[in-house]
């Protein structure tokens, strides 16, 4: 199992978004949640941070149709970055 969490990984998104758009974390989460509860977030800013996540998580997210609707929350981004660290785990 991944040593991170699906939220722990959300929380680390958000926080890479808020640094990217020199925003305060709280505020950028305030406004994803009211947009809805998977925290939907237009898919070129997680494209932006991409790079950041996976030299963070030490994995490479596959450019492939599921990662690519997954772009389009942070909750399902952080699950596919999540699935992607636990099928390494299991190589």
């Amino acid at each position: 199992m991944p040593s991170q969490t699906v939220q722990q990984i959300v929380d680390i998104v958000i926080s890479f978004l808020a640094e990217h758009q020199d925003r305060a974390v709280e505020d950028v989460y305030e406004e994803l949640a009211a947009r809805g509860e998977e925290l939907p977030v237009d898919s070129v800013l997680v494209m932006e941070i991409l790079a950041r996540v996976e030299e963070h998580f030490g994995v490479s997210v596959p450019a492939d149709a599921e990662a690519g609707r997954s772009l389009r929350s942070v909750w399902a981004f952080a699950e596919t970055v999540y699935d992607t660290m636990q099928a390494k785990e299991q190589q």
